[in-house]
């Protein structure tokens, strides 16, 4: 009886998510609606596509596991950041700005923002290739947190878990495009959003209660770097290493404005009042799964066994499924679903991103020059596309999980760092300065490539640096961090001393801003 109900939980929720992509297939007829929605998506659906799309099962399993190992309840930090930099600030940096000047040059991606923006075929399809490049190791990664859940819940084996996941994330995405990944993206978000809750309040209550779950995880104890024992580190403010905290707060949270697959999100959205509701949807969503996950994970060591180098056995992604496998059935097949919908969300959003920008801003210039594709062949492209990374992606799970080689999950956080070190900085300035001269981009891209490979390099081939700071930044996570901090620093120099360009052309492209419109009036006399 436990494994019929689990098993239609997961029928029922397929079924929705097919009947979503062929209710909105005839929305998706053109580029425009195929990967905007035709810029009418509301703000619910806006504000839970972009909620959806930032946590995937890779937080919710490998990042909350390992930084809540690591950091202990001082890991929720990490969420509240995801909640107020890596959303409320977002919104309210970003939105509008992309929404009104995106609309203005009439752009799709992000290649295309900086082709139109900076006045350079160039630089559109040089960050076409960055994209394609780093966003198939992020989407492989997706697969990974449910390799241990499903044999714990089901029994099924992981290959046929990637193969099934892939196959209705295709369904639906080839079907609907944009749009029905943002109706099925909301569907997803409410059963996160109730999916967190119920889990967290069923693990606190096996070991009595969220005051005696805190009074044991603040008896495990900790060295710090000095040789200091640090006794109820894990229940501490800060956690035992408050500069690993901050690198992993101001990446995962930063991160996401340089991030195609987010900041697109910004580009559908209806109108000027969705953009103020959308910010404090996604803000709220944010504080609870994300917040929710983090502090899960917080307690991780109460679950998971330690070997004898610190780390859990079994490895990072073993730490959530440890807590959850004592759970009821029913509880059980809910994080199912849980995890389903927040791998679902991020793949659909990954691959719709990927498709686009392949087809859009290197497939059409690069081997169309004589004659522009239309419509209709550019979205079969990106539907061919989309199966194809999809089919891509999964291959390399299933190798990975069943090959001793680990590289693709390290790629999975020199992938975040490399996109958004490389394309934080001039997309934003871009928004706001009228001087942000090429040159800027280009280092930009050198820079967020070049950090995040390097450290890369460093950590499969086993180098290590006598200096601390350099150690420091050698790990993935405070690469990405470093990569786009030097952007966000160094594009303003850059531009104060370049000589300015083509300012007559800026001018024209920062005018959306200042439109001038004309409004009637019933009263035309001056009551003074």
């Amino acid at each position: 009886m436990d494994m019929v109900i689990k098993i239609l939980f997961l029928v029922v929720f397929f079924a929705i998510m097919i009947g979503v992509g062929i209710y909105t297939r005839k929305q998706a007829t053109d580029v425009n609606g195929f990967v905007l929605g035709n810029r009418s998506v509301g703000p619910w659906l806006t504000a839970f596509a972009f909620g959806t799309s930032y946590f995937s099962a890779v937080i919710f399993v490998g990042y909350a596991g390992q930084f809540g190992w690591r950091f202990g309840m001082a890991s929720t930090w990490i969420g509240l950041g995801n909640a107020f930099i890596g959303s409320l600030l977002a919104w309210n940096v970003l939105g509008r700005r992309t929404r009104v000047m995106t609309q203005h040059l009439d752009t799709a991606t992000m290649p295309d923002f900086f082709m139109k923006r900076y006045n350079s075929r160039a630089l559109k399809i040089a960050a076409a290739v960055i994209i394609f490049i780093f966003l198939i190791p992020y989407t492989a990664s997706l697969y990974n947190g449910l390799s241990r859940l499903f044999e714990m819940a089901f029994g099924i084996p992981y290959t046929y878990c990637v193969i099934a996941m892939a196959v209705l994330t295709g369904i639906y995405v080839v079907l609907g495009g944009y749009m029905a990944t943002a109706i099925n993206d909301f569907i997803q978000g409410i059963i996160m959003i109730f999916g967190i809750v119920a889990v967290i309040a069923a693990v606190m209550n096996l070991n009595g209660g969220l005051t005696e779950t805190i009074a044991l995880l603040s008896q495990e104890s900790t060295t710090t770097a000095g040789g200091t024992t640090f006794n109820g580190a894990f229940t501490s403010f800060l956690g035992p290493d408050i500069f690993g905290l901050i690198g992993v707060v101001i990446l995962t949270s930063l991160g996401t404005w340089g991030l195609p697959q987010m900041v697109q999100k910004f580009y559908a959205i209806k109108s000027e009042k969705s953009i103020s509701t959308g910010t404090i949807v996604s803000t709220v969503f944010a504080i609870i799964v994300a917040g929710g996950c983090y502090f899960l994970g917080g307690f991780g060591r109460l679950f998971g066994e330690m070997g004898a180098d610190g780390k859990p056995v079994g490895g990072y992604d073993s730490v959530i499924p440890s807590m959850l496998e004592n759970l009821s059935p029913i509880l059980i097949g809910i994080v199912v679903i849980l995890v389903l919908s927040a791998s679902m969300s991020t793949l659909s959003s990954l691959v719709l991103t990927s498709s686009s920008v392949l087809t859009i801003d290197f497939i059409d210039p690069v081997f169309c020059r004589k004659k522009e594709l239309d419509e209709k062949k550019k979205v079969l492209i990106m539907r061919i596309l989309i199966v194809f990374f999809i089919i891509i992606s999964a291959v390399i799970a299933i190798i990975q999980a069943n090959s001793p080689v680990m590289f693709i999950s390290q790629m999975m956080g020199v992938s975040w760092g490399a996109l958004a070190g490389a394309f934080l900085a001039p997309f934003m300035y871009g928004l706001y300065m009228k001087k942000v001269p090429k040159i800027a981009v280009w280092i930009n891209y050198i820079l967020g490539v070049g950090i995040s490979l390097t450290s890369f390099i460093c950590n499969i081939s086993g180098i290590t640096f006598q200096s601390a700071v350099l150690e420091y930044f050698k790990s993935p996570i405070n690469a990405g961090m470093l990569a786009m901090l030097i952007g966000i620093i160094i594009t303003p120099i850059i531009t104060l001393i370049t000589p300015a360009k083509d300012i007559e052309r800026v001018n024209g492209i920062f005018s959306c801003y200042s439109r001038k419109i004309a409004v009637s009036s019933k009263h035309s006399i001056n009551e003074d």
